[in-house]
């Protein structure tokens, strides 16, 4: 499984965006899927959970909840991450991964700088 992130840019405070995450496969529905994030000199961190099938049960860091919301269209083969309220402290790359054990994939990743 390939994945292909998308969605980054250059935001101010309080603006929004929305991260995407393609799977190459339609197997996709299968796999747990995550998004992750890096700031520079830190470690990456979980930043949202969904679990796999068509329910899709979430999960949130304590630091975005209320402000992102991750979403999965199994059709499309895609997760989706809205960030709103965006906040310096949120500037990272952002990585989406698909979990479904043993296998692990990760994407390459999308720059978000929220900045004035």
């Amino acid at each position: 499984v390939q994945l292909q992130a998308s969605g980054g840019g250059l935001v101010q405070p309080g603006g929004s965006l929305r991260l995407s995450c393609a799977a190459s496969e339609s197997i996709f529905t299968f796999y747990a899927m995550y998004w992750y994030r890096q700031a520079p000199g830190k470690q990456r961190e979980l930043v949202a959970s969904i679990t796999s099938g068509s329910g899709g049960s979430t999960s949130y860091a304590d630091s975005v909840k209320g402000r992102f919301t991750i979403s999965r269209d199994n059709g499309k083969n895609t997760v989706y991450l809205q960030m709103n309220s965006l906040e310096p402290e949120d500037t990272a790359v952002y990585y989406c991964r698909a979990r479904r054990p043993p296998v692990d994939y990760w994407g390459q990743g999308t720059q978000v700088t929220v900045s004035s």
